[in-house]
C-alpha cells in the first residue's frame, strides 16, 4: 500500500487553525468533506471524537493519528495537518503533537485500517522521514515527502 493510495494533495493542510485536539479532528474531516471525499462528516467526527476517548491516539514523537470507520466513505481516506504551534495531544509520551494523521475507512476494511496505521507508523518512527516531515514549509510538500516513501 502506498500512502498516495488513500491521501489526497487536497487533504493535507498547514497550518492547521485548531489548536486543540477535537478542533483539530473536525478541521480534518472538514478537510476531507470539502475534498470530498466523504459523506456524513458530523457522523465521521463523532465516531473518531468517541475513538479518541477510549484512548488517546498520541502516539508518541510529535505524532497523532486519530482514526474510525464510519460509512462515510467506500474506501479508505485521509487526511493530514500540522499545526501552526505543537499541540496537547495527551500523547503516550507526554509531548505534543506536531503532525496530525486522520485515517477513516468503511468498517468492512479492517485489513486495509490495520494495514495503514502500520505504514503510517513505520515511516514516522523513521527518525530522518519524521524530521522531514516536521519541517515542511508548505502542504505540497508534505504531500510529496509520502508520495515519495519507500518503508
Amino acid at each position: 500500500m502506498n500512502i498516495t493510495d488513500i491521501l489526497s494533495p487536497t487533504a493535507v493542510k498547514m497550518p492547521l487553525i485548531a489548536t486543540e485536539k477535537r478542533a483539530v479532528i473536525d478541521e480534518l474531516v472538514d478537510l476531507l468533506d470539502d475534498a470530498g471525499l466523504i459523506t456524513q462528516p458530523d457522523t465521521l467526527k463523532q465516531v473518531v471524537w468517541e475513538r479518541e476517548q477510549q484512548r488517546s491516539t498520541g502516539i508518541g514523537e510529535g505524532l497523532a493519528i486519530p482514526h474510525g470507520k464510519s460509512n462515510c466513505s467506500s474506501e479508505l481516506v485521509m487526511a493530514i495537518g500540522r499545526p501552526e504551534k505543537p499541540i496537547d495531544f495527551q500523547a503516550v509520551d507526554g509531548e505534543p503533537v506536531q503532525l496530525v494523521v486522520l485515517l477513516a475507512s468503511p468498517p468492512d476494511k479492517t485489513s486495509d485500517h490495520i494495514q495503514a496505521l502500520g505504514k503510517i507508523s513505520r515511516l514516522m518512527s523513521n527518525p530522518k522521514f519524521r524530521a522531514r516531515a516536521y519541517a515542511a514549509e508548505t502542504a505540497e510538500e508534505l504531500y510529496q515527502l509520502f508520495e515519495n516513501s519507500q518503508d
